[in-house]
């Protein structure tokens, strides 16, 4: 790789951190490791390298020790594993500094990018990297890494982080205040409605900016990363995977859903077009924790990452966005411990089920005529184990508590659960 080339690239991207605006983000690195980022494209992975290379050089490093290569640049088109020896000499051609700081974005752009990072971490260097592809964490990937990597899923804003970036206080003070907690309110229907990509919070034309981001992920991501043949077959499949959060379906249905656009597909295409949507991190699932493990696979629910790519899906479906938007806190929260539980012999049905926690939760927009069926499943869950403490049901505005034979359930309002009230 021509090392001219190379330098424009580093200095460049060196210019462009130096101006970046920094925001705050609810992630810790600790010093002397080398980290993993993975996460949704345009979640912030890049931003949160530039704050820690700005944290390097307010800590008297300096910018020519700073090596930052993003593998989006054009550029580096035609870039390949045996070009990274290149970045090293580059490196040490713009510093006579002992240490350097490896900084790799979207990396998972070259093939066989982990024997490099292997290398780079067994000569002990110290090295940041960022991709949108989660099996960036396969068994395979960290078997060659062995381990010297620190991986971090980074996700969208959070409801907590959204509020700290535009300025809305939030605490136990500004929560009593009329105007105040208004205005977190406010806020959270905001959040809901178009999800926390940091860049969309400030945006007035949200939705142009995310139907951009999702093109981007469906291209980029999903069908060029993946060789994807039939583009209109996926397209479908992630419409109708969107029409149908809030409920769990099988492959087979799926593909039958797909088949009935006039769409060539098979039930096998469907499970590998969906692990792509998964692995570039656009939708995740949760399974039923009463299934045997046939169907635990074979009849997820799955949501979107981010509330603003369900809605250019969606047309005033407040209660799926209702539910994803808690879905997105759990898996947040609880990464891989997050199920719903249903069960064909009890009848309970209830949308998410954390055992380690001992918690069952229940999502409803509002409960008035619906107060009996949302509430059924939850006290006969409660009946039947001894295993859960907690009884939830997350709704747009109510807040009381219900309460029946000793069981008690609580009622909040989608803000007040946000912000862990």
């Amino acid at each position: 790789m021509n090392h001219d080339i190379l330098k424009e690239v580093i200095l460049d991207q060196l210019e462009i951190i130096k101006n970046a605006e920094i925001i705050d983000r609810n992630y810790v690195f600790e010093k002397n490791l080398n980290y993993i980022l993975v996460g949704l494209r345009r979640s912030g992975k890049s931003t949160l390298l530039y704050k820690i290379a700005k944290e390097l050089v307010a800590d008297g490093c300096d910018w020519s020790q700073i090596i930052y290569i993003n593998f989006e640049d054009d550029r580096l088109l035609g870039f390949s594993v045996s070009d990274f020896n290149d970045i090293v000499g580059t490196a040490h051609e713009l510093t006579d500094a002992k240490e350097i700081y490896y900084f790799f974005d979207e990396i998972q752009l070259v093939d066989g990018w982990e024997h490099f990072a292997r290398r780079m971490a067994d000569q002990k260097k110290r090295v940041y990297i960022t991709g949108s592809n989660a099996k960036m964490l396969s068994s395979e990937m960290a078997s060659t890494l062995g381990g010297r990597y620190i991986p971090k899923m980074i996700m969208p804003f959070s409801f907590i982080e959204t509020l700290d970036y535009k300025n809305i206080s939030y605490d136990e003070n500004a929560m009593h205040t009329t105007s105040k907690a208004a205005k977190v309110r406010k806020a959270c229907q905001e959040y809901i409605a178009t999800g926390g990509l940091p860049e969309v919070q400030m945006l007035v034309n949200k939705r142009e900016y995310i139907k951009a981001v999702y093109e981007k992920v469906l291209l980029r991501d999903i069908v060029e990363r993946e060789e994807v043949k039939n583009k209109v077959a996926l397209r479908m499949m992630i419409k109708k995977i969107a029409e149908t959060v809030m409920s769990e379906i099988s492959f087979n249905t799926l593909a039958g859903n797909v088949k009935a656009t006039g769409n060539k597909t098979s039930t096998d295409s469907m499970i590998e077009y969906s692990s792509y949507a998964e692995n570039a991190y656009l939708i995740f699932r949760t399974s039923n924790y009463v299934s045997k493990f046939a169907d635990k696979e074979g009849t997820p629910r799955f949501y979107f990452y981010d509330n603003g790519l369900l809605s250019l899906f969606l047309v005033d479906k407040k209660s799926a966005l209702l539910e994803n938007t808690v879905a997105v806190f759990l898996k947040r929260k609880y990464e891989e411990e997050v199920y719903y539980f249903k069960s064909s012999q009890t009848g309970i049905d209830i949308d998410f089920y954390l055992p380690e926690q001992k918690t069952a939760i229940q999502v409803a927009y509002k409960l008035g005529d619906a107060e009996e069926r949302e509430t059924r499943s939850l006290f006969q869950l409660a009946d039947k184990t001894k295993d859960i403490e907690k009884l939830l049901i997350v709704t747009n505005e109510e807040e009381r508590i219900i309460e029946k034979n000793g069981i008690k359930i609580e009622v909040i309002p989608i803000h007040k659960f946000l912000l862990n009230i």
